[in-house]
């Protein structure tokens, strides 16, 4: 392997990581409605990813400037041509963090309210962009000898990447559903187990054509393989949601994300972005890339410092595994009171 091919493979192993954590950040945000009924049940959920959230979110700035380093044209085509969809992920993402920071801050429940609709708008919309531009860069755009997308925004928005949006979102909330049934305790426990158990079927069956449609359109020989473990992971989801087996159920949905992120990069390649106006028009691992020298130095960067963080992280969840329950929820305090 190549030092192109090694840091494609890097940024699609960050990109993976970062829907895989972040993933069921966003579906218990998008839970929000259903399982957080009270503001105790809400401040439940929220302690289910306080300790890991922000870190999950680190992993998407790493692979973005993994990619500003390593495929400097792509990421200057990807963020130049996609610029309206990932303004959006952007700023919703911000509202999101600014939400979760603050929410405590004012014993107010106007203030509290305003904030659940922050996280929930920060947790769906970038739920379905995702999706939206993963699938539009799979798909190819009309990029052009200057390596401009010159697509319209409606263009953005054909069938494929519209499902890719709504597979993204389906799966991201199960897999949230499922993360609350495996990090609680008491009734919310049993409410997302049950939640889990009725998103398990519609979020397979938009998964399943969603990763068909890839493979068979798109797709290699060899994502044949995953595709299948996809299928047979949404499958398991149904059975161990109704048999309320919280962890066995977090490994499937874990590997349904992993394995249809796996077959769009799988599929992608060698390409980053395909040129729907000719094939000699796509933009390359080798004519994105980079200088050896470059990647070289990358490389040896990313030996010492990704241990670290990877062992940090992990030791992180470790710490943090215990169940939540809302018997140790204590009373809401707001900033002024903290203050007297």
């Amino acid at each position: 392997m190549g030092m192109h091919e090694m840091w494609f493979v890097v940024i699609a192993v960050l990109f993976v990581g970062y829907f895989l954590l972040e993933g069921f950040d966003f579906g218990v945000g998008m839970a929000f409605p259903v399982l957080g009924r009270t503001d105790t049940r809400r401040r439940v959920l929220l302690n289910t990813i306080g300790p890991v959230w922000d870190g999950n979110e680190v992993w998407v700035i790493t692979a973005v400037g993994a990619m500003f380093a390593a495929f400097p044209e792509w990421y200057a085509t990807v963020f130049s041509g996609f610029y309206l969809p990932l303004l959006l992920i952007l700023v919703t993402l911000i509202l999101r963090v600014c939400a979760i920071e603050w929410r405590g801050k004012l014993d107010d429940p106007l203030w509290r309210k305003r904030c659940d609709l922050a996280i929930m708008a920060g947790s769906w919309v970038p739920a379905v962009l995702w999706g939206v531009l993963f699938a539009n860069i799979v798909r190819g755009v009309a990029l052009d000898a200057d390596k401009q997308i010159t697509s319209g925004f409606l263009d953005v928005l054909n069938p494929y990447a519209l499902l890719g949006g709504a597979t993204t979102a389906m799966l991201f909330f199960l897999h949230g559903a499922v993360f609350v049934a495996l990090k609680t305790a008491d009734d919310v426990q049993v409410d997302a187990g049950k939640l889990a158990a009725r998103l398990a079927v519609p979020a397979g069956l938009v998964a399943a054509a969603f990763v068909l449609w890839t493979q068979v359109a798109y797709g290699k020989s060899w994502t044949w393989l995953v595709v299948g473990a996809v299928v047979a992971a949404l499958a398991g989801v149904v059975l161990l949601t109704r048999s309320r087996r919280e962890g066995w159920a977090f490994g499937a949905t874990s590997l349904a994300v992993v394995g249809t992120f796996v077959v769009l990069f799988g599929s992608l390649f060698p390409n980053v972005l395909p040129s729907t106006l000719g094939a000699e028009l796509s933009m390359t691992i080798h004519t994105a890339s980079s200088s050896h020298y470059t990647l070289t130095v990358l490389s040896w960067a990313a030996a010492f410092t990704a241990p670290v963080v990877v062992l940090y992280q992990a030791w992180t969840y470790w710490v943090f595994r215990q169940r939540i329950s809302t018997a140790q929820i204590p009373p809401s305090i707001g900033l002024a009171a903290r203050r007297r």
